[in-house]
């Protein structure tokens, strides 16, 4: 079903922009194979597309409508516009908003502490969960520091999750 629902959702976005550019996009491949923090991934050059399934049937129909809108906008921007625009600039975000309908995001907001790959949780100044790999977290223990996006305070490790508490 969901792979299935995914090539449904690329087909619909890519006849949208077929429409409003007058030119054909071949469909792309896709892959049901990332995994971790990273929702989907795009490369233009070999016309591929890959997704996180554990975030795919987490958050499914938010998922279908945004990720793969934003996924596919990566196609379809260097192919009108050229490789030189930049991934997350104004043709990217002129093919979600106006062409797609969907607005443009650079970054999900899923909740991947039930992924089970990021068992680390960390809290910063504004007092928010952060979620760091096994690597992040020895590279923290070794002394880097990782900072929170929003207060841009230092991140401080608080606690393991068990097994039971995610997945």
């Amino acid at each position: 079903m969901p792979y299935q629902a995914i090539a449904q959702r690329i087909n619909s976005l890519l006849k949208q922009a077929e429409t409003h550019y007058q030119c054909y996009f071949a469909f792309p491949e896709f892959f049901l194979d990332l995994r971790g923090s990273v929702a989907g991934q795009a490369n233009w050059q070999t016309n591929t597309l890959r997704f996180n399934p554990a975030l795919l049937q987490q958050h499914t129909e938010h998922f279908l409508k945004h990720t793969i809108a934003h996924e596919v906008a990566h196609l379809v921007a260097p192919n009108v516009y050229g490789q030189r625009i930049k991934p997350h600039g104004r043709e990217w975000r002129f093919v979600m908003e106006s062409v797609f309908g969907v607005t443009a995001s650079r970054c999900h907001r899923y909740d991947i502490s039930k992924t089970g790959h990021y068992p680390y949780v960390y809290s910063c100044a504004c007092e928010r969960p952060h979620f760091l790999s096994a690597i992040r977290h020895k590279r923290s223990l070794r002394g880097t520091d990782y900072l929170c996006q929003k207060c841009r305070a230092t991140l401080r490790f608080t606690h393991k999750l068990n097994a039971e508490n995610y997945g």
